[in-house]
């Protein structure tokens, strides 16, 4: 029986711990990040990765990365398996493990390296997207290959739908290479680094959209008024795009939930009017002879989120402007 530990945070990997402890690994420990403050009432809670294994009986391990070495070399597994543990490992631990640490990762690398990589895909709107699994080395998901898969990226999805698309067929792909790599069957291939792109981690104002852009969307692209601005998206390095119908929705579809895209609307009368925050939260775009971007959810700062219709009915003389 391979002894592994496993590196990771969110509920959404949960998958592909179970489909290791379905496949017979003994999972030696997890590491994660500490408990967390949730909710209104603020309660001190386990990180989801932390919950399960307290179920299962397994070891947690929530300390820093720094601090954690000497534990994990008395643990004498073979392997780490890393997947959205939320920080950055020394090159300590690396070499703790004889068959080092394997990271799955949501993209088909070199494109979208970071921490960020399914909110760009969607941004980008790339047609396809996939898994990558690798072994970590010292720079940032640069490692060689075990294996890739790839996967349709859907017209409506979001980032909790693609994710969760991803990993649950990551967990199979995982169980399949994994054998492969710790016998020594597996060739590792090097990365295309000429072709990489980066992404970082999305802040919570990374979902501003400028309202200009949002009203030149409503109105439509026949306006041809898209070409004179250039879109810094925040997230990912050196990228800009056109706004547009197309463009905007994605990015409202990437980063629902959290952050949310938003942007300021002003309301009142012509004489008195007061600039608000305003959650863009469902969109989707009309094709026709003129293709424009309409707001289907919306949630006034304070307030709980309304049609579109709802909001326009109750300030009629809402403007996107700066």
């Amino acid at each position: 029986m391979n002894k592994i530990v496993f590196f990771g945070t969110p509920d959404y990997v949960l998958p592909v711990l179970d489909t290791l402890k379905n496949h017979g690994y003994e999972i030696a420990a997890v590491v994660t990040q500490p408990p967390k403050l949730v909710g209104r009432k603020q309660i001190l809670t386990p990180s989801p990765v932390a919950q399960w294994a307290e179920k299962q009986g397994i070891r947690v391990i929530d300390e820093s990365p720094k601090k954690i070495v000497n534990t994990l070399e008395e643990l004498d597994a073979e392997v780490g398996i890393l997947e959205a543990y939320g920080r950055i490992l020394p090159l300590e631990i690396l070499n703790v493990f004889p068959q080092g640490i394997v990271n799955v990762h949501p993209s088909l690398l070199p494109r979208w390296r970071g921490a960020s990589p399914i909110e760009a895909t969607i941004v980008a709107g790339d047609k396809v997207t996939g898994v990558t699994i690798i072994r970590l080395d010292e720079e940032i998901d640069h490692g060689p290959m075990l294996t890739q898969f790839t996967e349709e990226v859907r017209s409506d999805d979001t980032k909790i739908t693609l994710r969760s698309r991803l990993f649950r067929k990551a967990a199979d792909e995982l169980v399949r290479a994994l054998p492969l790599y710790l016998e020594g069957k597996l060739e590792l291939k090097e990365q295309d680094h000429s072709k990489v792109t980066y992404t970082t981690l999305i802040q919570k104002d990374h979902g501003f959209i400028p309202p200009q852009y949002i009203a030149l969307a409503l109105q439509g692209d026949a306006l041809q008024g898209y070409e004179r601005y250039e879109w810094l998206i925040p997230f990912v390095k050196n990228f800009t795009l056109h706004p547009s119908p197309f463009t905007l929705e994605r990015f409202i579809r990437a980063l629902d939930p959290w952050p949310g895209a938003w942007t300021f609307v002003k309301l009142g009368s012509h004489n008195a009017m007061k600039q608000s925050r305003l959650k863009l939260l469902v969109a989707h775009t009309e094709k026709g002879s003129i293709a424009h971007l309409a707001l289907d959810t919306v949630q006034h700062e304070g307030k709980n989120p309304v049609s579109w219709k709802q909001f326009k009915e109750a300030y009629p003389e809402a403007r996107f402007e700066n």
